[in-house]
């Protein structure tokens, strides 16, 4: 359990932050870049959640947003090898279950969208729009992590539900839109 009674502690004014085992890593490194474009992508989705209101996803999107402080505190525990990347109960890690979990809602919610028969744009209903917007910022997550991943080993599941929350994504924008009258689509080449 977290307990937080003071925010401040004056360990990071040098530039550096404290990771899960106990090290010090530059605020400007590559896990740091991950670990914060992952909080971003987190308060994208809450953002879309607040939008959404009672909707049902606004549920699959708060528990996604649980997964990514679990994403968060796993890319904050360096790894010596894959060997480190085993469920543990003494480390957070992301897990295959929870690939598993982002899959078949992704398959959920697709199988009730028609083809796609064109490129979308990233708009249509405010809902969606956010949904879109949580989608890039998730993209950009995972090309920190990757980033990160060719400096320093990276839990392969954890790079596995990035990849798969920006599909998820999309496909959510979509039903949101499908709701509400349909997606924007792209008309190439149309203000020349």
């Amino acid at each position: 359990m977290v307990k937080l009674n003071k925010i401040y502690t004056r360990t990071g004014d040098g530039g550096t932050t404290g990771l899960v085992d106990g090290s010090r890593c530059a605020k400007h490194a590559a896990r740091m870049e991950a670990i914060g474009t992952v909080d971003e992508a987190n308060s994208a989705i809450g953002l879309a959640v607040s939008a959404l209101g009672d909707d049902d996803h606004a549920g699959a999107l708060t528990r996604i947003q649980n997964d990514l402080f679990d994403l968060g505190a796993d890319l904050a525990t360096p790894a010596s090898g894959p060997d480190d990347f085993a469920p543990s109960e003494m480390v957070l890690r992301i897990v295959q279950a929870q690939v598993d979990w982002l899959e078949q809602a992704i398959d959920g919610v697709n199988d009730g969208l028609a083809p796609l028969t064109s490129f979308i744009l990233p708009g249509g209903s405010e809902a969606a729009a956010r949904i879109h917007l949580a989608r890039a910022v998730a993209r950009r997550a995972e090309r920190c992590m990757t980033a990160l991943a060719a400096e320093e080993a990276v839990n392969p599941a954890a790079l596995a539900y990035i990849n798969r929350l920006s599909d998820y994504l999309f496909v959510l924008s979509r039903a949101v839109n499908a709701a509400a009258g349909g997606d924007v689509l792209w008309v190439p080449g149309q203000n020349r």
